[in-house]
């Protein structure tokens, strides 16, 4: 599969700016000893928290459901649909094992997840690409060369059908980064600046979750007059969680020798579990650039103007993300500037039928839209004449405009005053005498 010539005289070296290995631990570790005390972040952990989850696999699936397309520049400067059957063949099936929604969320997925995402080339004996197949982050390490030339080092996969470890130029792998904060080589995922939140929001679930498994009944201590020996008092606990704890609990408890139970902890009331958890969630959706209602966090927006709720969600969540995409395209299939890639985000932005009808009929009406573009867009065929650009007859140009200002009563009546005309003259007014005659004659071609 690869024919690299590869040159012996460069020195490969890992990124040494906070380098691949110490950023991802400081992800892992937030803070200095944080694995001491337990307090590492776990990427199945975090991504394990509905918020996180919800915000990833909800920028995934909308990227997805917008198909790429290949566009040219024509002699007007107009972008237009065009067709290269070999790039629209990578486009519906990039590979073997994924269709185009499949591929393109994975992409995100990786990019979301770990900051990075690695797509190799696959090419035929003509050097033709034939396939791009997204590779596991974890495996793939990128190395800088002594010249500055980039490599990248790809460790065994069966899912990139490498057998071996190989070391490819920069040219065969594209790299979609996130947030290069320390190597312009490395992304860094959103969860580094919402890891703790995920955490934290994930600790609260699990505890109203023993909690509840519980019967709702808060933990204690068992207080006895006098001493007793290790013996016993192990012997009262064990027998305290069998009876009344986990399916048991809620029954009626019994003590004696003057023993008595008394709760510690606090309510789920009492500990503001709810807000805890809101403030959670919205901690994350604010690190990922998700609106806090898409996730289920908070209150929908009570206007009615959704086309403009997902222009914002637009501009502030996705639109970086799909035009890094169609950037490393137009550079893989080093496209060149008449020719580029674009992702159809009308997918996104779809209004209601009422609202598409209106704006599309200003638009025709504006001479923004031929009718037949503006049935296009609702997959309508094409009509006749339907592609010329229409306007009313008693609208005047600018200059025709400017002649009726430049005289000395722009608003008088007058015959002896200059009257504006179209661009095109008007036809003479017929003579009263002439009507008469006109209408005399069609009364005469009825009768007959």
């Amino acid at each position: 599969m690869w024919n690299f010539l590869k040159r012996k005289d460069k020195s490969l070296q890992q990124p040494s700016s906070r380098g691949w290995t110490s950023i991802f631990s400081f992800v892992r570790e937030p803070s200095s000893g944080a694995w001491q005390r337990n307090m590492e972040i776990s990427n199945p952990t975090v991504l394990s928290y509905y918020a996180v989850f919800s915000c990833i696999s909800l920028i995934a699936s909308d990227i997805s459901k917008m198909p790429p397309g290949l566009k040219a520049k024509d002699s007007n400067g107009v972008w237009k649909e065009t067709q290269d059957s070999k790039i629209d063949t990578l486009f519906n099936k990039p590979n073997q094992f994924q269709n185009r929604i499949q591929f393109q969320e994975t992409w995100i997925n990786s990019k979301l997840c770990h900051g990075n995402t690695y797509v190799m080339k696959i090419r035929n004996n003509s050097g033709v690409i034939t396939e791009l197949r997204i590779l596991d982050p974890e495996k793939v390490v990128p190395l800088v060369a002594d010249d500055g030339s980039v490599f990248y080092q790809i460790n065994p996969d069966n899912i990139s059908g490498l057998p071996a470890q190989v070391t490819v130029p920069a040219r065969e792998i594209i790299h979609d980064r996130f947030n290069c904060l320390f190597h312009p080589l490395i992304g860094v995922s959103p969860i580094y600046a919402c890891g703790m939140a995920a955490m934290q929001g994930k600790h609260i679930l699990e505890s109203s979750a023993f909690f509840f498994k519980n019967g709702g009944k808060p933990s204690g201590v068992i207080t006895i007059p006098g001493a007793i020996d290790a013996e016993k008092a192990k012997e009262i606990k064990n027998n305290w969680d069998t009876g009344y704890t986990g399916d048991n609990a809620g029954k009626t408890g019994l003590l004696s020798g003057g023993a008595e139970y008394k709760p510690i902890t606090m309510s789920a009331v009492d500990a503001d579990t709810v807000e805890q958890q809101k403030l959670s969630a919205e901690m994350v959706c604010s690190a990922f650039h998700v609106p806090a209602y898409k996730v289920g966090v908070g209150d929908t927006p009570s206007y009615d103007n959704i086309e403009a709720l997902e222009q914002q969600y637009y501009s502030q969540c996705l639109q970086v993300l799909i035009e890094s995409i169609e950037l490393l395209l137009n550079e893989a299939f080093e496209l060149d500037v008449r020719k580029q890639v674009e992702l159809d985000i009308s997918s996104l932005l779809r209004m209601d039928s009422e609202r598409r009808m209106k704006t599309l009929g200003e638009g025709v009406k504006n001479t923004i839209l031929t009718p037949n573009e503006a049935r296009k867009k609702e997959n309508l065929p094409p009509v006749e004449g339907g592609d010329a650009l229409y306007l009313q007859q008693q609208n005047y140009s600018l200059p025709a405009l400017a002649r009726r200002d430049a005289s000395d009563n722009p608003f008088s009546t007058s015959s002896s005053q200059p009257t504006v005309q179209p661009d095109e003259p008007a036809s003479k007014a017929l003579s009263d005498s002439e009507v008469i005659a006109m209408k005399a004659m069609i009364r005469g071609m009825i009768a007959k």
